[in-house]
């Protein structure tokens, strides 16, 4: 069934079925992506609130506990969890007959050889349900693998099923074509969208092509490093080309991808986030056009870092936005996905990663979809797409993908189109694609890396401007244009024969492999451009190892075999260190070392001369200062290990630098009395810490959360405390933006109730769920009785 199309409602259909008119309430399992598990459950509630649908999540002792307080005792009908619990869990479900087991996204289960496939296949189970909004992967194994899991008995041979449809006998035969339907029909409902929802507004994509910032192209320059790779006529390495391209594509993406090159510190976040990327010059151009639309915006990337630089941008810009990607916790995850569903929500912007937020997530608040860089699975794209493009949308839904011009990514998205465009070819026909088909090989992405690499080195510098924004719609439109057309008119065989390399897909003529030949004399020699130098350059040691292609690699300066290994965080004396740099001096004298020049730094034969004195000068150290030495080792805080170091740096953020008694219980193996003295040498000798501002940072932000706290149960106390019995008399004043899903009265009993229990007590909205079940005051109002902690959560 295609994305989008209510495979949620008509699974609860079919357990409410079962339940009411077969008399069969369960047990029934529903397995799903643990981004989806809190839609299913408001779902459940929503539509068949009379099926007892339970959730189980967390971590190792709250499902001990929900196992023996909820699952055991079977009052319930179905049991709602995720792939990886179910894997932890495994054990316990296998303690059921289940009577339905339902797998959502069930192309999970595709490797019939994977973890979670051979798991499910060990329950026992009366009827087995597959649901997947992406289409059927066009491979042999893979098909077997899904029919193997419905029915393992009717398909228990993967060999007989590959020698029924044989591709080198049947391929083109329209015997192929009944068998497939006659295999398929009994097991498969497909539904397309132009079918089950005719009222749906259209999708509309866009390619934006965007000019590559001088930035980038001072990065991509960089890494001629692997020129001989572009130049090569020999034998390549796949895992060295597979690394060139990623680094390509974060060229493509932001600059600030590669370490050292952002300017700072200071570090700063204003309009150099945008002027050296092309990519988020588009964006700044574009986001303003749609809010002043009314749109709403989903922003999709392959790169967390990516997102890391997004939200930046959005905090500097001051647009609302929320965040998902693979790190994001289960509960946060929920909260985001309702803070932006909700009616009247402010937030403008969700950034998500492709992977982590392009699964079963319903977003269809949002109308324009934006693919900051592309997957080599267009099957990932388009399920992003269709987080938006679904049953409820009431606009138009346009997706703009980014491409930067004259660059790799331009051939991945070619690829992508390619292999869509053939898929569609061959499924149209019932036919099978041959597996090797969608393998990329290393001649494939050698062309890749060499599209756009003259253009690259032969380039002046350059700045985007208002005028290249104005051209982008056209030049995208125009190329979009060009490749549907020029896939369109392609056939099967040429798809097939199709490159990257248009101009050379056919390598064969007269008996002579001409894709050799061109090897053996390869005349487009990418010639790098003049070694440019300059002062005071920040990067990283790759940069600067790059930046050395003609010169001999500077070694690294010797340190004695067995110096003791010390850390920042455990405030050795300063003399400590004075002394092991005397004895490190003195050990590179007695080996001959020479202080190699620096080109780098300004004034490098100044700064190697005297570099060199201090070695020439050395002496070693004397018995006293031996003496000391050992004596100032036994000085630091030696038992202070980096996880110790991390566990204190959080508790004074969760706490307030202030309260050393919850500190210290936070940092696990340390007395209370070491904490305290760790904590006064830490405050005293901070500045001397590498990282400094970025863990004051860290702990600041967790400070303005207390006193924000603080503030908070301050104004509900002296609110409250005008009166004698606020849960009756408390006068609400409500602001322009007053939503309409709560009444004054509920407002009321929550703003009291939170106050009762404790503002920043742990656990309160449990607390608060449970007062508001047991009230007898809203014994009648199932909206408010069916509220979740999360979402009560959000309205305190």
């Amino acid at each position: 069934m295609y994305l989008g199309l209510g495979k949620t409602l008509q699974t609860i259909s079919l357990l409410g079925y079962m339940k009411h008119y077969r008399n069969i309430p369960g047990p029934h399992m529903v397995l799903v992506p643990k981004s989806t598990l809190h839609n299913w459950m408001n779902e459940f509630k929503r539509w068949v609130p009379t099926l007892r649908a339970v959730c189980l999540i967390g971590d190792k002792d709250q499902r001990a506990a929900f196992v023996r307080d909820v699952l055991l005792p079977g009052e319930w009908d179905v049991c709602v969890t995720s792939y990886e619990m179910l894997i932890k869990e495994k054990s316990v479900f296998k303690k059921f007959n289940w009577r339905y087991l339902v797998i959502d996204e069930a192309h999970r289960i595709k490797n019939e050889k994977s973890k979670l496939s051979e798991i499910v296949r060990e329950f026992k189970t009366t009827n087995r349900l597959l649901l997947t909004g992406t289409p059927l992967q066009n491979n042999l194994h893979e098909l077997w693998a899904l029919l193997n899991f419905l029915l393992p008995d009717v398909f228990n041979s993967a060999e007989d099923f590959d020698s029924w449809f044989d591709t080198n006998n049947c391929l083109g035969d329209q015997k192929l074509v009944e068998r497939l339907h006659m295999v398929l029909r009994p097991f498969l409902l497909r539904r397309i969208k132009a079918e089950v929802e005719k009222s749906l507004p259209p999708k509309k994509k866009k390619l934006k092509y965007m000019l590559v910032s001088a930035k980038c192209k001072e990065n991509g320059k960089i890494l001629m490093k692997d020129i001989d790779i572009l130049n090569s006529a020999g034998k390549l390495d796949k895992m060295r080309l597979l690394n060139i391209l990623m680094q390509l594509r974060k060229c493509c993406n932001h600059p600030y991808l590669f370490d050292g090159a952002e300017p700072g510190p200071p570090y700063t976040t204003d309009m150099h986030l945008v002027t050296n990327s092309g990519k988020m010059v588009v964006l700044d151009k574009l986001l303003p056009k749609l809010k002043e639309q009314g749109s709403r915006v989903l922003v999709f990337s392959q790169m967390t870092r990516v997102l890391d630089i997004l939200e930046d941008y959005c905090m500097w810009r001051n647009y609302e936005y929320c965040r998902l990607d693979g790190q994001t916790p289960h509960d946060e995850r929920q909260a985001s996905i309702n803070a932006y569903n909700d009616p009247g929500s402010l937030k403008f912007v969700f950034m998500l990663s492709t992977r982590a937020g392009g699964l079963g997530i319903n977003l269809a608040t949002a109308d324009v979809v934006i693919l900051y860089d592309s997957d080599w699975n267009p099957q990932v794209d388009l399920q992003a797409m269709d987080r938006a493009h679904r049953i409820g949308q009431t606009k138009t839904v346009r997706v703009f993908r980014f491409i930067t011009d004259n660059t790799v990514e331009e051939r991945i998205v070619e690829r992508a189109e390619m292999k869509l465009r053939l898929d569609s070819i061959v499924i149209q026909q019932g036919r099978l694609v041959d597996q090797n088909l969608n393998k990329l090989g290393k001649d494939e992405m050698l062309q890749m890396i060499r599209h756009g690499a003259t253009h690259v080195f032969a380039s002046k510098e350059s700045e985007i401007t208002d005028e290249d924004i104005d051209g982008i719609l056209e030049r995208g439109a125009k190329k979009t244009a060009e490749m549907n057309e020029k896939l369109s008119k392609m056939g099967e065989s040429s798809l097939r024969n199709f490159t990257v390399d248009t101009e050379s897909s056919v390598y064969n003529f007269e008996g002579e492999d001409y894709r050799e030949k061109q090897k053996m004399a390869f005349t487009e020699w990418i010639e790098p451009p003049k070694r440019e130098r300059k002062a005071n350059y920040a990067v990283d040691a790759y940069f600067r190892e790059a930046l050395r292609v003609s010169e001999p690699k500077a070694p690294k300066a010797p340190r004695p075999p067995k110096q003791p290994n010390v850390q920042d965080f455990q405030f050795f004396p300063p003399r400590l260190f004075e002394l092991l740099e005397k004895e490190i001096l003195y050990y590179r004298k007695t080996i001959g070392y020479k202080v190699p020049r620096n080109p780098d730094l300004p004034n490098a034969s100044q700064t190697q001369k005297e570099e060199q004195i201090k070695i020439d000068e050395a002496e070693p150290l004397n018995e006293e200062e031996l003496d000391e030495k050992e004596k100032l080792l036994t000085q630091g805080f030696t038992n202070w290990n980096k996880r110790d170091f991390n566990q204190f740096i959080k508790a004074n953020e969760k706490w307030g630098r202030d309260d050393i008694e919850n500190i210290a219980r936070e940092v696990e193996g340390k007395t209370p009395e070491e904490v305290i003295e760790y904590s006064a040498v830490f405050w005293e000798r901070c500045n001397e810490l590498q990282d400094i501002e970025k863990i004051m940072a860290q702990i600041e932000r967790g400070e303005a959360r207390i006193q924000r706290r603080i503030s908070i149960k301050k104004a509900l106390d002296t609110k409250i405390g005008r009166y004698k019995a606020p849960f009756h008399q408390l006068r609400i004043s409500y602001g322009t933006n007053k939503g309409k899903n709560y009444t004054e009265e509920e407002d009321r009993f929550l703003i009291c109730m939170l106050h009762k229990l404790g503002f920043d007590k742990e656990n309160v909205y449990d607390e608060l769920r449970q007062c508001i079940r047991n009230s007898p005051q809203f014994r009648f109002d199932w909206f408010l009785k069916s509220r979740t902690a999360m979402v009560c959560t959000i309205c305190g």
